[in-house]
């Protein structure tokens, strides 16, 4: 496998530009109701959830400000998987996969990841 380790950072780096992106979509869905029948109320937490998500999700895909925005996007989806997913339940909706959050426990870490590591490679920051 030391094969692969020489394509580290170039997998790291298309992890970053996907997942960003693929977390800018969800704030388009939720900004401009894209795909979907749902579009939050203007200045809700739901709508300012879409803002975070469309912006840090472009940050990071475009490597600016990527620990920063990943921060960012992280916190959020800590917040949503307690707030919205778990909701403090015991028993069985404790577990992402009964209640729904794994998307969001994968997200916060992996933003949490790419938040300490940065953006690397192909990307807009000054290194």
């Amino acid at each position: 496998m030391n094969q692969l380790a020489k394509y580290e950072q170039h997998a790291y780096a298309l992890m970053r530009i996907v997942i960003g992106l693929l977390f800018a979509f969800h704030g388009v869905q939720k900004m401009f109701g894209v795909l979907t029948e749902y579009v939050p109320e203007m200045w809700s937490q739901a709508w300012f959830g879409g803002l975070i998500e469309l912006s840090c999700g472009l940050l990071v895909a475009l490597g600016l400000r990527t620990r920063w925005a990943a921060f960012l996007a992280s916190g959020e989806m800590a917040v949503a998987y307690f707030q919205f997913h778990w909701k403090f339940q015991t028993g069985a909706e404790f577990l992402p996969t009964i209640n729904k959050g794994e998307l969001a426990v994968v997200y916060c870490f992996v933003f949490l990841f790419i938040a300490c590591r940065g953006g690397v490679k192909w990307c807009l920051e000054k290194k």
